[in-house]
């Protein structure tokens, strides 16, 4: 009978003499330089070990370059460019590149630039259009992806959002403050229509003339529309029509589709006597490319808008029937070069190439609306778009 040789198991994996741990440790030593000798091990499962090992290392430097290690902060940018001498209402620069200008505005109040930068997407995420808002959100929202043209908001919280005037949600009305239902009802059907045409009317959003926002408007309010028309005709730095419309230059930019992502909500309170207070929070997310460039890279620009308008009885009031009045309206462009005072937003895009000083601050986070707009002057980074 002839004897059978037993198998060469140099390429199996039979029962280990080692731990999985135990083997790791030695191959990461020996990576960085360490260790003397190796241990007897099977070469499949070394090798087997040795790949896994190789594939984490690969996937966390992925992550590295792609600012997803969130125990770093973001990486600097090679450099930046320091825009006009800062105002009395904070400092102002001008950024360019893939870089994000986070910029807080108050009606007739100061103005607070926060210049930021723009950390890239993650891969991958889908998922069904969120609930409408009821209350200011307690958690943070996640993204993942990379936009293209075709697809414009992977990898943003807002693919998940509704879109258009549709989004902009009017709760129910109750009488309130000697107000009747229907006048509340009102109050809250005309603050939509102003959110929608100085935001959402393609006219608009290409610059032109924001004629249905501004017919929503009390003219008797002291200076309020001659100042926003100053604004739209002639913008400058104090005179800035993005503090209450979204406004892209068409020889620059134009919306990749036709859809923008609004995720927020409005309620009503009482005021005094006669007045009804509608409080709005919304935040608007428009996908651009550029005009020269329609199957190029995809820039999300992220607009943030608080506005409390009132309507007020016209039998207690000196006001004009059928008109609010605006309160307070503060403002957060993302992505957007700062310092800039043509009445336009200027979206970074990913292959800009930025230049000039980097600014300092903390991180801010243009999807979250956890907490209220103010303008406090500091400037930023922005985590993503």
């Amino acid at each position: 009978m002839s004897t059978v040789p037993p198998p060469d198991r140099s390429d199996d994996d039979p029962s280990p003499s080692l731990s999985d741990e135990q083997l790791e440790a030695f191959l990461r030593e020996a990576a960085e330089g360490g260790g003397t000798s190796a241990p007897k091990e099977p070469s499949a499962r070394a090798r087997m070990v040795a790949r896994r090992l190789r594939e984490e290392d690969e996937a966390a430097r992925r992550a590295d370059s792609r600012g997803g290690r969130k125990d770093q902060g973001p990486p600097s940018p090679p450099g930046w460019r320091t825009g006009p001498a800062p105002s009395a209402g904070g400092s102002r620069k001008r950024l360019v590149g893939a870089v994000v200008g986070v910029l807080v505005l108050a009606a007739l109040a100061v103005v607070a630039v926060r210049p930021s930068l723009v950390l890239p997407d993650d891969e991958g995420g889908s998922g069904q259009p969120l609930a409408a808002e009821t209350a200011r959100p307690t958690g943070d929202p996640a993204d993942s992806g990379r936009a293209t043209p075709e697809h414009p908001f992977r990898g943003s919280p807002a693919e998940q959002w509704a879109e258009g005037a549709d989004a902009i949600e009017v709760p129910k009305a109750k009488a309130l403050s000697g107000m009747s239902e229907d006048d509340v009802a009102f109050a809250l059907r005309r603050t939509k229509d102003l959110l929608v045409a100085a935001n959402l009317d393609p006219n608009v959003l290409r610059g032109g003339q924001p004629d249905k926002a501004l017919a929503v408007l009390d003219p008797k309010q002291p200076k309020l529309l001659p100042d926003l028309r100053r604004s739209l005709r002639e913008p400058d730095e104090e005179h800035d029509p993005l503090l209450l419309f979204t406004r892209f230059d068409p020889a620059e930019v134009r919306r990749a589709g036709d859809v923008v992502k609004v995720r927020g909500r409005m309620r009503a309170t009482a005021g005094e006597p006669g007045v009804v207070k509608v409080d709005a929070d919304y935040t608007f997310v428009y996908p651009l490319v550029r005009t020269n460039a329609p199957d190029g890279p995809v820039a999300r620009v992220i607009v943030r808008r608080e506005l409390t308008l009132t309507l007020n009885d016209p039998a207690a009031w000196d006001v004009t029937e059928g008109r609010l009045l605006l309160e307070k309206y503060y403002a957060e462009h993302n992505n957007t070069d700062c310092g800039v005072d043509d009445g336009y937003l200027h979206p970074g895009f990913a292959d800009d190439a930025p230049d000039g000083e980097r600014p300092t601050g903390a991180a801010v986070d243009p999807y979250d609306t956890t907490v209220p707009l103010t303008p406090d002057g500091s400037c930023g980074r922005v985590t993503r778009t």
